[in-house]
């Protein structure tokens, strides 16, 4: 019971932050506001989750330039951050395009990094620095980019559907469950439990996600249902696979009986780029 209301706390502290920074430029009618007490939150996830990726490919051997790693990835998170709030949207939309396209700048600077380092596989340790920024920084800052276009409440339906698939699969595959879907990933998955979280994610789009935003037409929340559905089973997969690889558990132990920041945004560091790729090309 200890252990209930444990998990139960710190899954609602985690939720009244996430939600209350995401909503803050409603709640206080005050949109630029908002969006940099969202980002503030989204460079303290940035911040855990670089810590424990580091920490983890470490147990590997890995010797990443821990330094350059952390710059790179708050540099990416804000310059992205920033780029909607400014008055000029070509100077975002420059500022936003030189973060990204200096990605072989900083592979470069991470593989000169490693001449004064004694790392038996140097290359693997300069890719690794830059991993934050691709695998954690650039999609987190995605979710922030979209509520200038989209609305807080639809990134708000995108964190739902990932919430619910998830419930969903362990509801099915607690019921359901009979056949493995990944077990050497993940043996708890089964195609049972996949199968019951994409349906009720998908009728959650379709019946829930044209109430959120009506301009947003029902076939196009049936794709961002089916996006997230999908692509949350294989995102939660592939962090069972980096943390098997390196004999852990769980990434982190920041919320009691939940686990790390990895643990908690695995999927959404995944969806995040489709979603945002649907939006940006097909729906607007």
């Amino acid at each position: 019971m200890k252990t209930f209301w444990i998990r139960t706390a710190s899954a609602t502290v985690y939720a009244l932050l996430f939600l209350g920074t995401l909503l803050s430029g409603r709640l206080l009618n005050n949109p630029k506001l908002g969006l940099l007490l969202f980002g503030a939150f989204l460079l303290f996830v940035t911040m855990g989750c670089t810590f424990e990726f580091f920490r983890m490919v470490g147990k590997q051997g890995a010797v990443p330039c821990r330094l350059l790693g952390y710059a790179y990835a708050v540099i990416t998170l804000v310059a992205i951050l920033i780029s909607p709030m400014l008055s000029d949207a070509l100077l975002g939309f420059r500022i936003m395009l030189v973060a990204i396209t200096l990605l072989p700048v900083t592979f470069a600077l991470s593989a000169i990094v490693q001449l004064w380092k004694e790392s038996e596989q140097p290359f693997r340790d300069a890719a690794y620095t830059l991993v934050p920024m691709l695998y954690i920084a650039l999609p987190l800052s995605l979710m922030s980019s979209l509520i200038p276009d989209v609305g807080a409440y639809v990134v708000l339906m995108i964190v739902v559907m990932v919430w619910v698939n998830d419930s969903g699969a362990y509801i099915g595959g607690s019921l359901f469950g009979k056949h493995k879907m990944w077990a050497r990933h993940s043996p708890g998955k089964t195609w049972e439990g996949t199968a019951f979280g994409v349906l009720v994610t998908l009728l959650l789009a379709v019946f829930v996600g044209p109430l959120v935003q009506p301009a947003i037409a029902w076939y196009h929340w049936l794709a961002l249902g089916f996006i997230c559905s999908v692509i949350d089973t294989l995102g939660d997969l592939v962090e069972s696979m980096l943390k098997r690889s390196v004999g852990v558990k769980d990434s982190g132990n920041i919320m009691p009986g939940h686990g790390g920041f990895l643990d908690r945004f695995d999927s959404l560091l995944i969806i995040m780029p489709f979603v945002f790729a649907y939006i940006t090309l097909i729906i607007q």
